[in-house]
C-alpha cells in the first residue's frame, strides 16, 4: 500500500524487511545545498541541537606550575580543554577559558630560598624558566637539611604575610613563566580568556576555613590539621584534609576559594575541570564539600579526567618539555615533505611543517577514550597514509588545490543528476551524519567521535578523488564533482578546527 513520492523513488520488500531507497538527486541537492549554505554553521544549526538551551560555561584546563617549563603532562589538559571550550562555543555557548596556575604553596619557598642562593638576574631574565629550573635543582640537593627547610618555611611565610621583597621576586617568577607559556599557547592555538591561581585565594581560603567553621563542618584532629567528613555516613571513612596544623591552607582550601569566587563572579550554568585522573578524589571531595556547605549549583561542576601518555620520547631521550615535542614534530614533519616526491614548492614550509606536526600530535592523542591511558609512537602519529592527523591534513590540502585548480567561480546551480555514482552517494550520506556527531561529542565531550568521523570522511573523499575525476570531464559534470569535494572539504576544515586543528592548504 505503500507509494513512491518525492522523497522514496523506490519500495521493494524482502524476508520480513521493507527496504526504501531514497531519491538519490534529492539527497545530493539537499545536502550540498545546506553545507554550502551553511558553511562554518553546518551540523550546527541541526533540529538536534534546537532543544538544547544555550549556556554559560567555565573551563579551566592547562594549568601548569610556574617557574617550572611547560611540562608534557600539560599538554594533554591544554588540548582537551581547547577542544571543549571551541566545541561549546561553536553550538553557541558562552565560555570563559580559564588556566589556574600553580602559582602558591610551599615550593615556592623553597623555590625563593634556591635564589637569594643560587639564582643570577640576568639569567632570569634572558632564560627565565630555563634558570629557575637550575635553581630549583640545586636547591633541592638541600631540601632535606634542616637549615633549608627552615628558611623555606620562612620564605613562604613571608610571602603570606606580603612582605614587600619577598613578593616582588615571586611576581617576577610569576610573570616571566607567564610570558613565555604565552609563547607555548600561541603555537598550539591555544588562548584564554584569564590567567588565574592558587596565590588569588590565600585570603579567601581564610574566609572559607571561617564558613566550615560556622556551619559546623570542620573538625579538628588531634594533630590540630582541620578535616571535613566527606562519606556517606558520616563515620570519618573518608574525609578531606583542609587545613594545615599553622592554620595555613591546602590547595584544595584554594580550590573551594576559586569555585566560589567563580560562580559569583560568571555566574554560569556549568563548571568543567579538565585534569588527570590522578585528581578523580581531589575533585570528588571538591565536589561533595560544596554540597554540604549548601552550594547546589556543586551538580553542575564536572571534572573531565584523563589517562597518562606513555612513551613521548624525542631523539635527545626521555622528554618532558612540551617545546622539545613541538620542535621534534615539526623537524620530522620536514624531514618527511622533504623526502615526498610529490610535494611542491610550498611557501612557508616551517609553519606547514608545525601545523601538521600539531594535527599529527592532536588525532593520536583523540582516538580513543579520554580517560584511557595510551603509548604514544612518533612512526604511527606521522604516517601520511593511515589513521592520522597528517592524512587528515593531507585531504584538505589536496582538495584545496583542486577548487584552486579547476573552480574557484560560484557554484549555484549544478545538475546533482550527475552524482549517482556509489562513491559520490557515500560522501553525500557521510556529510548527512556530521550533525549527529557533533551532538554526541557535545553530550559526553568525547572528541573521538569527530576524530573517528573526519577519518573516514577522508577515505572516503579519497576514494572519491580517485574514480570521480574533474580534469577531462564535461563542465556540468566537473562543476557537480567539485561541489560535493567542495562540501567535503568545508565540514573537513570545520571538524578540524573544532579539535583545535588549524588545516593547511599545501603540502
Amino acid at each position: 500500500q505503500l507509494k513512491c513520492d518525492a522523497v522514496v523513488s523506490e519500495i521493494s520488500t524482502g524476508p520480513g524487511t521493507v527496504n526504501f531507497t531514497i531519491n538519490r538527486e534529492l539527497l545530493a541537492k539537499t545536502v550540498l545545498q545546506q553545507v554550502l549554505k551553511d558553511g562554518s554553521e553546518y551540523g550546527i544549526k541541526s533540529e538536534l541541537f534546537s532543544t538544547v538551551p544555550r549556556q554559560k560555561a567555565v573551563v579551566e584546563f592547562s594549568s601548569p606550575n610556574i617557574a617550572k617549563k611547560f611540562h608534557v603532562g600539560h599538554l594533554r589538559s591544554t588540548i582537551i580543554g581547547n577542544f571543549i571550550a571551541n566545541l561549546k562555543v561553536a553550538l553557541g555557548h558562552q565560555v570563559t577559558r580559564i588556566n589556574y596556575l600553580g602559582d602558591w604553596g610551599m615550593q615556592f619557598g623553597l623555590l625563593g630560598v634556591g635564589f637569594q642562593q643560587f639564582g643570577n638576574n640576568e639569567k632570569l631574565k634572558s632564560n627565565p624558566l630555563e634558570h629557575l629550573v637550575e635553581v630549583y635543582v640545586q636547591i633541592n640537593k638541600t631540601a632535606e637539611d634542616e637549615n633549608t627547610k627552615r628558611l623555606a618555611k620562612d620564605f613562604f611565610r613571608k610571602l603570606e604575610e606580603h612582605d614587600e621583597q619577598t613578593l616582588s621576586l615571586w611576581k617576577q617568577f610569576r610573570s616571566f613563566s607567564i610570558e613565555e607559556y604565552i609563547q607555548i599557547y600561541k603555537r598550539l592555538g591555544v588562548h584564554f580568556d584569564e590567567y588565574s591561581g592558587e596565590s588569588f585565594y590565600q585570603e579567601k581560603s581564610q574566609e572559607v576555613l571561617k564558613m566550615l567553621e560556622e556551619k559546623g563542618l570542620l573538625q579538628k584532629t588531634t594533630k590540630g590539621t582541620g578535616i571535613v567528613d566527606v562519606s556517606e555516613k558520616k563515620d570519618l571513612s573518608s574525609f578531606a584534609t583542609v587545613m594545615r596544623s599553622d592554620g595555613s591552607s591546602l590547595y584544595i582550601t584554594r580550590d573551594l576559594a576559586a569555585a566560589i569566587d567563580r560562580m559569583n563572579k560568571h555566574n554560569c550554568d556549568t563548571m568543567i575541570y579538565v585534569t588527570d585522573k590522578s585528581q578523580n578524589n581531589h575533585f570528588q571531595h571538591l565536589f561533595q564539600i560544596l554540597k554540604l556547605m549548601g552550594y547546589d549549583w556543586a551538580q553542575r561542576c564536572q571534572h573531565v579526567s584523563f589517562g597518562l601518555v606513555q612513551g613521548m620520547k624525542t631523539r635527545r631521550g626521555e622528554v618532558i618539555f612540551l617545546e622539545d615535542v613541538l620542535d621534534e614534530a615539526r623537524s620530522r614533519m620536514l624531514q618527511n615533505m622533504a623526502s615526498a616526491k610529490t610535494t611542491k614548492e610550498i611557501e612557508n614550509p616551517v609553519e606547514t611543517a608545525e601545523k601538521v606536526g600539531l594535527a599529527a600530535l592532536i588525532i593520536q592523542d583523540f582516538q580513543g577514550l579520554l580517560s584511557s591511558d595510551y603509548q604514544f609512537s612518533w612512526d604511527r602519529a606521522l604516517q601520511s597514509r593511515g589513521d592520522t592527523g597528517v592524512f587528515l591534513q593531507y585531504t584538505h590540502a589536496r582538495l584545496h588545490s583542486l577548487e584552486q585548480m579547476y573552480g574557484n567561480e560560484q557554484l549555484t546551480d549544478i545538475n546533482t543528476a550527475c552524482l549517482q555514482e556509489p562513491e559520490a552517494i557515500s560522501v553525500l550520506q557521510h556529510l548527512l551524519r556530521y550533525d549527529e556527531v557533533l551532538y554526541r561529542s557535545s553530550q559526553d565531550l568525547q572528541p573521538k567521535h569527530i576524530v573517528s568521523y573526519l577519518l573516514t570522511l577522508s577515505h572516503l573523499a579519497a576514494v572519491a578523488h580517485k574514480t570521480l575525476l574533474v580534469k577531462g570531464s564535461t563542465p556540468e559534470l566537473a562543476q557537480a564533482r567539485l561541489c560535493l569535494f567542495r562540501a567535503a572539504r568545508l565540514v573537513l576544515a570545520n571538524g578540524m578546527k573544532l579539535l583545535g586543528i588549524m588545516p593547511v592548504t599545501q603540502m
